[in-house]
């Protein structure tokens, strides 16, 4: 493993803990391994030598015996700097990179580090002070990790730290109790987004961010920036630009070729990572070229005679690549000896917990898959590996950016580019509404999650740069995007003991592009232009002219179909279901209709959930088992290492206490004096069992009647007090087979508009949802909606609200969305009215007048009212009572039986009279 493990201010247990945190890494890497340990320091490392292997050897120590590192990857302007340092003075004894920085260290301190361009994580421990610093390289392409003991106390001493490469040599120290950072699973379930700030998905465990610090001293840790390389950007952006030129283009050529070449220094074999898109084809076509034309070149002699080049294929799969791949290789047949990967889908189930472990935190997708199994291939001809990482971020390659350079443009009123980009980019545009109209099922992640973890965390959002194209290939560079491809690229590379390197990912180049018009990045509706046009005569037209952007990932889709059956034994699992964070019976529901009508669903929020269950198995179960299960000798050469550290299994979570019939829901009242008649009304909810269609109301009201009364305390219902039946108008629409699972109704064009104007509130969406905009249509035809549309607007205009829901009817009125909030099926469901509801009314009361119910209560009963009630308001749809509705709709104000997960479909009503009566 190429990586730093370290520990700070563990006194007389310092070398034990160094010791035990190297054994955790001892399967990574072939080369090198170390410890030292100085004061209250402990510095363990074992690392993948790239330069100088003969006199690289960690920890390295400067002659003084001052300062100590240990350092992950390589700086590429290393010779320059070393030329700087001996003029000041400075003496080498090794040919490596890491006694520069060493050196850099003690000449300029941290301000050195902005000076360094590569990758990087070291740390640095000053013997003088007793002091450590460890830094992260500008853009963060080496993780570096931490964790702070906070319930020390300071008045004890040095603060504890542990700092590593990797997150389980941080568990494997046993210094504290590893559990899941929920606010990081969130953020993850329901935006998508890891690795945008310094919180790791593991409690307490923080990431060093790109271009960061972490001083570590007697008195305390702090974390600054050594760079300003952001501001920078920023401000080189802000300047007249330097307009597009054929010069720019040939300029920008020789700074990716000399990108590339740095990249090449290596005393082991180097290869490229090829995927056939045009950011690693690029990479692979500037070293075959060179090969070509300067066979003599000992800059590039770590590449060989021939270059290899690796590839994840797919054949006949809809993201299948080797096309474009066998197009390069057929150009440069003398230049490439070219090695394919087949992953399949079994293949990648065999895989799975190894990779969940390797990646050590949840992933966007399978994609990183592709790259770990070419990396495993890989490691079998060569050390280190280029790819063409990070050239999406850094000139708009995903179609997103094209929305938000048109933004710009309007914004600036630059409407005669505007134009030419909508007509250069209207195929992209096409696409967008193609799948924004596709019929696919849109389902909220929050109707699949628990109701309760979604409202700890409700207040989360996640925002981006929606109009400055620039500021948001920052955004992405730094922050969004770009980050979390790298975390996987170092884990999968790391997992096989090779080197990742990305030539894209240069801080001299990304500040030549910034200097440029954006009309270098998009123009015509083509992005990624200057490369594209400094590829002309290197790359195949099939490639640099190549309009549809797939890159390195899986046929996700094809091979979830495939797996299903295995995948759906995970969602069925009794410790998915124990989850915090699941609704697992909602999760089943739309896999099983995810297996029968795969073309309605996409895959990545099932691969998120799959992979937050797989994470939490194989790192906070129990660690015997997971390890075993994983099959692999990594998981052996961890077990000893980690077992100490072993945190104790998940319990098992309490059988939750069923709701006593005789109180009322949690934060509502039993009783409520009435502004309509000033009566007391005693509102008793009622606990059931999800009921599904089909289901035989009688017996459940019966049977439901009779629990309620075989116990009934004597002062619950006063003896002649009245008493209804309430019902929830959902629960009779899910019996009579008028409630569907919102992926079962396929919304119709003029629903999907319809809707986009409806006002949704907390308490419901309304129609605001095209499901439920479609079972209006159906149930009152289109022509009706569209005119309490125009209604419902007119209306607006002059003040007067509700004439939609004149226009349209009350049946519309009562249709139900799906709520999140809610219990299942309801959170995934929309809902027509329930059918027939004064007739339903009297068949439920005859049940209860037939049941097994004391006389006296039999005789005070007055009948049954169905009752559609929530938050903001509440209609009688139907009763076979002569109580007037307002009267009954007033008793439910405070909607007594709630409006999320309480399962409280029915209530007992007593009217207890006026204060004066009683």
């Amino acid at each position: 493993m190429c990586g730093i493990s370290g520990s700070y201010g563990f006194g007389a247990d310092t070398e034990g803990i160094a010791r035990r945190m190297n054994s955790a890494l001892a399967h990574r890497g072939p080369d090198g391994e170390g410890i030292f340990v100085a004061g209250q320091a402990g510095l363990a490392h074992r690392r993948l030598s790239i330069i100088d292997i003969a006199g690289g050897a960690q920890p390295m120590t400067t002659q003084d015996g001052r300062y100590t590192i240990v350092y992950n990857g390589e700086t590429y302007n290393y010779l320059d700097l070393r030329a700087e340092l001996q003029e000041l003075g400075h003496t080498f004894r090794t040919e490596s990179d890491t006694e520069v920085l060493l050196e850099a260290h003690a000449e300029w301190g941290t301000a050195a580090y902005d000076r360094f361009n590569g990758m990087f994580a070291f740390a640095i421990h000053d013997a003088q002070t007793d002091t450590v610093t460890i830094a992260r390289d500008h853009f963060g392409i080496k993780p570096l990790y931490y964790w702070v003991d906070d319930a020390q106390d300071r008045a004890a001493g040095a603060p504890k730290v542990l700092f590593g490469s990797e997150i389980r040599a941080l568990l494997a120290a046993g210094q504290f109790e590893a559990a899941p950072d929920d606010r990081a699973v969130y953020r993850y379930l329901k935006f998508r987004v890891q690795d945008d700030d310094s919180q790791t998905f593991f409690h307490g465990v923080r990431r060093l961010m790109a271009g960061q610090v972490l001083e570590i001293g007697p008195d305390g840790t702090e974390v600054t920036s050594f760079t300003r390389l952001q501001e920078e950007l920023r401000e080189i952006a802000a300047r007249p630009s330097r307009p597009y030129s054929e010069a720019v283009v040939d300029e920008y050529r020789e700074r990716f070729h000399e990108s590339v070449r740095l990249r090449l220094q290596s005393e082991v074999p180097v290869g490229t990572s090829l995927s056939g898109g045009l950011d690693s084809s690029a990479v692979a076509a500037v070293i075959a070229r060179h090969l070509r034309e300067q066979p003599q070149d000992e800059s590039f002699s770590a590449v060989g005679s021939r270059q290899n080049t690796f590839s994840a294929v797919f054949p006949n799969s809809a993201n299948d690549e080797e096309a474009y791949v066998d197009k390069l290789l057929e150009d440069n047949a003398g230049q490439i000896t070219a090695h394919k990967i087949h992953p399949q889908p079994d293949a990648f189930l065999e895989d799975l917990r190894d990779f969940v472990r390797t990646q050590e935190e949840p992933i966007i997708s399978t994609g990183p898959y592709a790259q770990y199994a070419v990396m495993r291939e890989a490691s079998q001809h060569v050390t280190v590996l280029l790819d063409g990482q990070g050239a999406d971020e850094m000139m708009a390659g995903y179609n997103p950016y094209f929305y938000v350079y048109l933004r710009q443009l309007r914004r600036q009123k630059r409407f005669k580019e505007l134009a030419s980009e909508v007509i250069g980019s209207r195929d992209i545009l096409r696409k967008l509404a193609r799948t924004k109209y596709s019929g696919r099922t849109s389902v909220p992640i929050e109707a699949l999650l628990n109701s309760g973890f979604v409202a700890e965390h409700s207040s989360e959002k996640v925002t981006s740069v929606q109009d400055d194209i620039k500021e948001r290939l920052l955004e992405d560079t730094f922050r969004s995007s770009l980050p979390s491809l790298l975390r996987y690229e170092d884990k999968n590379t790391m997992r096989f003991s090779i080197e990742g390197r990305v030539p894209f990912v240069d801080k001299e180049l990304l500040k030549f592009l910034f200097s440029l018009d954006e009309s270098a990045i998009i123009h015509d509706g083509w992005n990624k232009r200057i490369l594209r046009e400094s590829m002309d005569g290197i790359l195949p037209d099939m490639i640099s002219k190549r309009r549809n952007k797939i890159g390195f990932t899986t046929p996700e889709g094809e091979w979830f179909r495939t797996i299903a059956p295995e995948l759906q034994e995970i969602f069925t699992s009794e410790s998915f279901a124990s989850r915090p964070y699941f609704d697992a019976p909602s999760v089943i529901a739309l896999f099983e209709d995810y297996i029968a009508n795969p073309g309605n669903h996409g895959t990545m929020m099932f691969w998120r959930l799959l992979n937050v269950e797989l994470w939490m198995r194989t790192f906070f179960d129990d660690t015997e088992g997971s390890s075993r299960a994983l099959g692999d000798q990594a998981a052996a050469d961890e077990q000893e290492a980690l077992a100490a550290a072993a945190p104790a299994p998940v319990p098992e979570p309490e059988d939750e206490e069923p709701k006593s019939d005789y109180v009322a829901n949690p934060d509502k009242q039993l009783d409520l004096v009435s502004e309509s008649d000033a009566h007391s009304w005693r509102r008793l909810p009622l606990q059931t069992e999800l009921v599904a269609r089909g289901d035989d109301l009688e017996s459940l009201v019966r049977e439901r009647a009779e629990r309620f009364a075989a116990s009934l305390p004597a002062d619950v219902v006063p003896e002649g007090s009245p008493w209804y039946f309430v019902i929830s108008e959902k629960i009779i629409a899910i019996m009579q087979g008028r409630s569907w699972f919102t992926w079962e109704i396929k919304p119709r064009t003029s629903a999907k508009v319809l809707s986009r104007f409806v006002t949704r509130t907390p308490a419901g969406i309304g129609l605001g949802d095209p499901t439920t905009m479609e079972l209006a249509i159906r149930e009152v035809g289109l022509p009706r909606v569209v005119a309490a549309s125009a209604a419902g607007a007119a209306g607006k205009v002059v003040g007067k609200r509700g004439l939609f829901y004149e226009v349209v009817g009350a049946n519309v009125r009562a249709i139900d969305g799906p709520t999140p909030y809610s219990a299942f099926p309801s959170n995934v469901s929309a809902k027509l009215p329930p059918k027939d509801p004064d007739a339903v009314s009297a068949t439920i009361s005859a049940a209860i007048r037939g049941a097994d119910i004391p006389a006296a209560l039999r005789d005070s009963f007055v009948g049954t009212v169905v009752m559609d009630a929530n938050d903001i308001g509440r209609n009688v749809l139907g009763s076979d009572v002569a109580t007037p509705d307002e009267r009954l709709e007033a008793t439910f104000a405070d909607n007594p039986l709630g409006q999320g997960r309480q399962r409280t479909p029915l209530a007992i009503l007593v009217d207890l009279g006026t204060a004066s009566h009683r």
